[in-house]
């Protein structure tokens, strides 16, 4: 039976679980859900759908949501419905201070401040996603936005509540596979989408029902895109005119999710899958198969006396692996199976005192297998402890913590490899071990209710990663022969954050400045020598290359460019503003809205540009709003990017500026609250590169050209 669910899952209780939530009848809800719904109409454009109210998960201050040091966005709603693309970092891209790696549609990953990689946190529900898209930028996060209910962005140094990982900043996605609060009835969502310049056909479910304290929620989805469009002007020699060849995906995955809620908290279980199979522009020949299954465990309770007040923890254990094809056969394996478990334990007061100390431990077996197998069989261990503290005190807030963390990374060597090349590469297996430790404190000053400043002081390390210890091999999917340093030590930083905040009814905005200097700073950078796929190749010392011919003639082997990890001294500077205005506040809304970031990131070893980093950016919207109806145009311009480093081949990016639009319209129909939107990108074609993306790629994967998507979302 398994083998013929529509839906592609090999499990057949997941299959059908998916199956109930897609045909529940959309006309069943509760009473109290209907009215509230029906009784809310949308403001703004940013709040043309209802939301469910959910505070629990919190990545910035596990005391207080409302007072967070560190920057914190969040996407919720309709705002969240508008953004939503293919991947996470599509999704998240142009939130203050946050870009994009961009490896084509089908795979990118969110860049804060100018870090990528290991050094943002990828979460789900405060667990670790625990799959390989930091390894590479062609790995896409194992997250589809289509399900996610509320993304929470911190930006700037986390590693005091969520480790090393984090020195850069924290993406959270909230959803409610495992139900937080008590449902009551049949309730769940409807949506659909179609267009946009990848052709997108996207249709997600959810149903969740509930009595007598326990509660219920299955969710599924299916995703389908074509090869992209860009602009004709473009110049590449593309397929069919202006498609990206290779460049469409087909993805699916969904939920079961349990729980059982008491008058002090809850505890749940989930289990989900997921299932992409994706090209990548680097090559039109390779597409990505990816897969994961994910298994979580979470209990909360709140409101406890005595000593101890509250208590979260939630353990999770995954099983991801991606295969790379090259023409339908596969060429690399890539596997991760591990599991993480946190703690929280929250104090009562002591005088002004109140703070949680918790304990977080992560353990994962990564192996590549294959003839472009290019880090051997790894085992990572991880183990921390930490406390969070804050003291209030008349108009201040002083925040403070730290962290002591045990890291340790095996290397199985020529045991972990998939071929006879790779014995010769990765040697005998090695162990290197680190203890890292964190520390922050910061505060908010109330000046009067409506103007706050923020301050907040970190010093964080981060031990390195497996692969960049111990990578040493082609990899076929970048088109990249990539090494790195087994004695490499830990990255320490020091960072600062500084901002102004001012609200007034609907008005509001942030001016922040932030500055991070590190020391051993590891980056991937091109050496300006070639490699074969055995190692051999000019300038490394060898005789031969794979195929007999030598070197001084050139291989005649295909060879791949050398990225080598790198250490050098660092400095990152920068700005963030946003804010709005409401103009008209009558029986319509009208409300500007704006803002500007950039980012300076520096190699002070080199004395040169860290490269891949995004350029100065401003964007200035109006908003309408009219009972039901919403709409929005914006005008975002992106400044040339022409500070590249000398490795960096893809050199300067030129400016461009993005003209997108978007309008959305409630509506009630018996108990069912819905929304239709129409969304419009790009909307003048403008032909633009993402300075942010790897510079092999960089000019092979324009961004989107001229885009109009419509879909529509129903919550019962």
């Amino acid at each position: 039976m398994a083998s013929k669910c529509i839906l592609g899952f090999k499990s057949t209780a997941m299959c059908v679980a998916v199956a109930s939530a897609i045909s529940v009848p959309l006309t069943v809800s509760t009473p109290a859900q209907a009215q509230t719904q029906a009784q809310a109409p949308a403001q703004t454009l940013a709040a043309a759908a209802p939301q469910k109210i959910d505070e629990i998960v919190i990545i910035g201050n596990p005391l207080d949501a409302r007072d967070v040091v560190a920057p914190v966005s969040t996407l919720s709603g309709t705002e969240l419905l508008l953004k939503k693309g293919s991947t996470l970092g599509e999704t998240l891209n142009n939130l203050p201070g946050v870009s994009q790696s961009w490896f084509g549609p089908n795979a990118s990953r969110p860049v804060i401040r100018g870090l990528d990689g290991d050094r943002i946190r990828i979460l789900n529900n405060l667990g670790s996603s625990l799959d390989a898209s930091s390894l590479s930028n062609d790995h896409n996060p194992s997250i589809d936005p289509l399900v996610v209910e509320k993304i929470e962005v911190l930006r700037g140094p986390a590693a005091l509540l969520y480790g090393g990982a984090a020195i850069g900043g924290v993406v959270n996605i909230v959803d409610n596979r495992i139900p937080r609060n008590a449902i009551s009835g049949v309730s769940g969502s409807l949506e659909t989408r179609l267009g946009g310049a990848e052709r997108e056909r996207g249709t997600s479910a959810v149903a969740e029902l509930g009595a007598d304290g326990f509660a219920l929620h299955v969710d599924g989805f299916t995703r389908d895109t074509d090869d992209y469009k860009v602009p004709r002007s473009t110049g590449l020699g593309l397929d069919n005119g202006n498609r990206i060849v290779n460049s469409a995906s087909q993805a699916k995955g969904g939920a079961v999710g349990a729980s059982y809620q008491f008058d002090k908290g809850y505890v749940g279980a989930m289990h989900s899958e997921y299932k992409t199979i994706y090209g990548t522009v680097a090559d039109e020949a390779v597409r990505i198969d990816m897969r994961q299954k994910r298994d979580s465990v979470e209990a909360n309770f709140r409101g406890l006396n005595g000593l101890i007040t509250g208590v979260f923890a939630k353990f999770n254990q995954s099983e991801y692996e991606h295969t790379e094809k090259d023409d339908g056969v596969p060429q690399t394996t890539f596997k991760n199976k591990g599991d993480d478990f946190r703690l929280e334990v929250k104090h009562a007061k002591i005088g002004a005192l109140q703070g949680v100390i918790g304990l977080q431990t992560e353990q994962f077996d990564f192996s590549a297998l294959g003839a472009e197998a290019f880090v051997p069989g790894t085992r990572t261990e991880n183990q921390a402890v930490f406390a969070f503290e804050e003291l209030a005190t008349g108009p201040w807030k002083f925040q403070f913590g730290g962290r002591v963390e045990k890291n340790k990374i095996k290397s199985d060597g020529e045991a972990g490899s998939g071929s006879l090349a790779n014995t010769a590469r990765f040697g005998e297996g090695r162990t290197r071990a680190f203890t890292a430790g964190s520390a922050s404190v910061g505060g908010i000053y109330k000046i009067n209710p409506a103007i706050s400043i923020t301050s907040n002081l970190a010093f964080t390390q981060r031990a390195p990663t497996f692969y960049e210890l111990y990578a040493d091999g082609p990899h076929g999917a970048t088109g990249a022969y990539e090494a790195g340093n087994q004695s490499f030590g830990k990255e320490r930083s020091t960072a600062i954050d500084l901002a102004l905040q001012w609200k007034d009814g609907a008005s509001s905005a942030r001016v922040g400045l932030f500055a991070q200097e590190f020391s051993n700073y590891i980056s991937l950078r091109r050496t300006g020598l070639d490699r074969d796929a055995d190692g051999n190749g000019n300038g490394v010392g060898v005789t031969a290359c794979a195929d007999g011919t030598s070197v001084e003639s050139g291989c005649t082997a295909k060879v791949l460019p050398e990225f080598r990890y790198r250490a050098v001294e660092a400095r990152f500077l920068g700005f963030e503003i946003e804010g709005k205005q409401r103009l008209i506040d009558g029986p319509y809304t009208v409300d500007v809205e704006a803002k500007a970031d950039y980012t300076r990131a520096d190699d002070r070893t080199n004395h040169e540009p860290i490269p891949r980093v995004a350029p100065l950016r401003i964007t200035g919207s109006l908003v309408w709003a009219l009972g039901d109806w919403g709409a929005r145009i914006e005008a975002q311009n992106v400044a040339q990017q022409n500070r590249f480093s000398s490795d960096d081949i893809g050199g300067a990016t030129k400016g461009y500026t993005f003209i997108n639009a978007a309008a959305t319209y409630g509506f009630n129909v018996d108990r069912i609250r819905g929304t239709v939107f129409l969304r419009g990108t790009n909307l003048t074609d403008r032909k633009a590169f993402n300075a942010s993306s790897v510079d092999t790629i960089r000019g092979l994967a324009p961004l989107p050209g001229r885009g109009v998507k419509v879909g529509v979302q129903v919550n019962f």
